[in-house]
């Protein structure tokens, strides 16, 4: 079995078809959107809920904490709040659980959420793990990847770009791979080295958009609950900078937004997979999924599975 938490859609893309794994996510909606593309779902907080029913039955573990306290925009409470987070996953990792008393003492009620991996690892203790944040939680990483260590695994961490494994978007994340079976290393870029293809551009994706480079970041949108700018306020400016030159190929229209389907695109993920929830809810839901390319070399570098990647899967997912 495959323990997945803080589930979205990005990872369960990604893994190979007829996989056993189950997604654990509170989110209606992006509930709504796993089960219609087929992966099993339980809705739940999955800080609550126990891990002794997975004892002795799981293969892989899968984490992405929500970041948004640790990212380059808002008020950055969670970079604040990285002692506390660092010592919660220390007394975790010692069968010690001060979850709710460092929760709350932290500044960003969120930031405690990336030391819940460590809970069930220290219970279940899966054969590989993988796990994914913004660049700047690569030193809590890396602290996972110590302990991982000490109880006899292999373990690497690092800051990769997704447009340096296929996908028309730059989109650098802190990952963690670790096995108890094999040892790990990071995976090798695919795209825009010597002798290898170019990064795919944004105007190959999506038919506009910047014709010589990757699209930026796409992002769940302007607030915490989704908004309608996909792209900040810098990046726009940088985009109407070239609009007109060759670097550049227009569509038309006035804004500068994607769609949802544009950003789903953008973000590797199948034509046609239905995001469930309004407008804000889809756009939070793709912006804050992980990058199918990107997951896909992850998950193949920790061993997850070995045969070539189809993206192609069938809507079989049932809820709990």
């Amino acid at each position: 079995m495959i323990i997945h938490g803080f589930a979205g859609i990005g990872w369960s893309e990604a893994l190979p078809p007829g996989n056993d794994e189950i997604g654990f996510e509170l989110d209606a909606a992006a509930c709504r959107t796993r089960i219609g593309a087929g992966h099993r779902t339980i809705r739940c907080d999955v800080t609550q809920y126990p891990t002794w029913v997975f004892k002795g039955r799981t293969e892989g573990g899968i984490w992405s904490p929500p970041c948004p306290g640790f990212g380059k925009s808002g008020k950055k409470l969670g970079l604040q709040d990285l002692p506390l987070v660092h010592q919660a996953i220390t007394d975790l990792s010692r069968g010690k659980d001060t979850r709710a008393a460092i929760g709350a003492a932290c500044r960003d009620e969120r930031s405690i959420l990336t030391a819940e991996p460590m809970r069930w690892m220290y219970d279940l203790m899966p054969e590989w793990i993988c796990m994914e944040q913004v660049p700047s939680v690569l030193p809590v990483w890396q602290q996972y990847a110590d302990i991982l260590e000490r109880w006899g695994y292999s373990a690497v961490t690092g800051v990769l770009d997704a447009a340096d494994y296929g996908l028309g978007q730059t989109r650098k994340r802190a990952v963690l791979i670790a096995s108890r079976v094999r040892d790990v290393q990071l995976p090798a870029p695919t795209h825009g080295g010597l002798g290898q293809p170019p990064h795919v551009s944004m105007a190959d994706v999506i038919g506009w958009g910047y014709t010589q480079r990757p699209a930026p970041s796409v992002t769940g949108g302007g607030t915490y609950t989704g908004g309608a700018e996909p792209f900040g306020n810098g990046t726009r400016q940088a985009m109407r900078k070239v609009i007109g030159t060759p670097a550049w190929r227009d569509r038309g229209v006035h804004h500068l937004r994607p769609t949802i389907a544009e950003c789903a695109a953008l973000q590797g993920f199948r034509p046609g997979l239905e995001f469930h929830g309004g407008a804000g809810q889809a756009h939070l839901q793709v912006g804050n999924a992980v990058a199918v390319p990107f997951a896909v070399a992850v998950l193949r570098a920790a061993g997850a599975f070995s045969e070539v990647h189809s993206p192609k899967r069938e809507a079989t997912g049932v809820a709990a």
